[in-house]
């Protein structure tokens, strides 16, 4: 049997086994072809409650397992995502519309972020503390308890496993919520690993559900901490309701993030990067290159090569097709970017290529002279459109790339890294590339953005996990009671 022989998961939810969802069933879809995949379970509120209930049970247990078996438990994880890792690129694929590299830099990932996790267990944990009276202080980091996370559909695998790892290696319990769309790649995928890797029982919950399970996730009493990752308008629902029940969130939303091509770059490189910032995944990734600030000495040519390099690439369906883009996930999604970059060219944009789709497939888009009120260059596009701004000066590059709530990656070509350093100073964002596109990752690095794009890298390497999933505890140890007035 495979590990996703859907014999195991069809019609099912994930809580302390495959069980019936109280939703009942819905179909999961290929955006390529809108064929079905696969019928999967749909939770609800009240297995929320159930799954909370089972995992605050479970987790004293896993808590107490002695680190080595907990690591090595994670270990046998990534050596599954790397086993099995045709079978679940394959499901990335079909499910999420992605091109087979993208499917396998998602399964990559997967394995080094469930062995960075492992990693984290071997992790001091605790420090001492100098104190004037005559006693032991000490700190000491214990697990949360129960974790929710909260996914989206655009990087499936990742943007779960990047936190279920690490909030399993550290003693928690978690509730995942996958997208709907996506939750055999971003869900079910974990739960059989995890299964197969020897995890308890209970300790992992796989929910696919719509709003009512995320909010009852974040409301739930024994969830103590709440990870989402998706656009800002729904991190600003999921960060009110945290407040509203006092819980720890942490959140990884959108951006509108700034490709800045000084005068002294490579043009030829930076145009090949810029491409791929802005058409890699369809641009459905929060990194993505959403706003292209180019020298006015060299937009002209700039904006050339890269509508060459967007005619070059081919759109299709990545399953049958050696293709560079596959579809956008719906047609709710598509309609918004149409909508983005006809309003665009409304409001004085030049339409370079593209800006024209069939079914799902968006053709890469490349708009020229946009205007900074242009909604192409406000708001986060979340689909393959490049949209040029041109600029003179280095203060005139700082204010228009700082121009946006946003603030998560921010790309700078320049043949002088200093002063591509001294730029991304004046400018806010969580991640800064020099010489690179605004799309990367790696399994030890702290990631998140600021302003807009989340609270800053409050997740993501060792210091920071260690932060997101543990409670600091002050202890104080001593011989004798001290003697008091009273």
């Amino acid at each position: 049997m495979s590990l996703l022989d859907s014999r195991l998961w069809t019609e099912k939810i994930y809580v302390d086994g495959w069980v019936a969802g109280s939703g009942g069933v819905y179909a999961v879809r290929e955006p390529a072809t809108d064929g079905e995949l696969g019928v999967l379970g749909m939770a609800t509120p009240d297995d929320v409650r159930k799954a909370a209930a089972r995992a605050s049970d479970a987790q004293a247990g896993w808590a107490k397992m002695p680190y080595d078996e907990r690591a090595a438990i994670l270990r046998k994880a990534a050596n599954l995502f790397t086993e099995h890792a045709g079978e679940i690129s394959d499901w990335i694929v079909r499910e999420a519309g992605s091109t087979p590299p993208k499917a396998g830099f998602e399964t990559h990932m997967a394995e080094g972020l469930s062995n960075a996790a492992a990693a984290l267990t071997l992790h001091p944990y605790g420090e001492l503390i100098r104190s004037s009276q005559d006693r032991m202080s000490l700190t000491r980091r214990l697990p949360v308890g129960v974790v929710g996370v909260i996914a989206p559909f655009n990087v499936p695998l990742v943007l779960a496993i990047r936190y279920v790892a690490p909030a399993l290696a550290l003693g928690n319990s978690v509730l995942l919520k996958p997208d709907p769309r996506t939750a055999v790649s971003g869900g079910v995928t974990l739960a059989r690993v995890f299964e197969e890797a020897g995890l308890p029982p209970g300790v992992l919950s796989v929910l696919p559900g719509g709003v009512d399970v995320g909010e009852a996730i974040i409301a739930d009493p024994a969830v103590g901490t709440v990870v989402f990752t998706g656009s800002t308008r729904a991190g600003r629902a999921v960060a009110r309701l945290a407040a509203e029940h006092l819980k720890r969130v942490h959140l990884e939303l959108g951006g509108n993030s700034a490709f800045v091509v000084l005068d002294d770059g490579d043009l030829e490189k930076a145009v090949s990067a810029g491409s791929f910032g802005s058409f890699f995944h369809q641009g459905q990734v929060c990194m993505s290159a959403s706003r292209h600030l180019v020298h006015s000495s060299i937009a002209s040519e700039y904006t050339e090569l890269m509508v060459e390099h967007a005619d070059r690439l081919t759109v299709g369906n990545p399953a049958t097709d050696p293709v560079a883009l596959g579809p956008v996930i719906d047609s709710r999604q598509r309609d918004r970017i149409h909508g983005l970059v006809t309003s665009s060219v409304d409001a004085g944009a030049k339409l370079a290529t593209g800006g024209t789709y069939e079914r799902l497939f968006y053709k890469p888009t490349v708009l020229a002279d946009v205007p900074t009120t242009a909604p192409a260059y406000v708001e986060e596009i979340f689909g393959p459109v490049a949209p040029i701004t041109t600029f003179d000066t280095l203060e005139e590059a700082a204010r228009l790339a700082s121009n946006t709530s946003y603030g998560l990656s921010l790309s700078i070509v320049t043949r002088d890294v200093m002063k591509g350093m001294a730029l991304a100073e004046r400018i806010p964002s969580g991640v800064v590339h020099i010489n690179d596109q605004t799309i990367s990752d790696e399994p030890t690095v702290p990631f998140g953005g600021v302003k807009d794009s989340g609270a800053g890298s409050h997740l993501g390497g060792f210091g920071a996990n260690l932060e997101a999933f543990t409670e600091l505890q002050w202890v104080t140890m001593q011989t004798e009671i001290p003697p008091y007035p009273f």
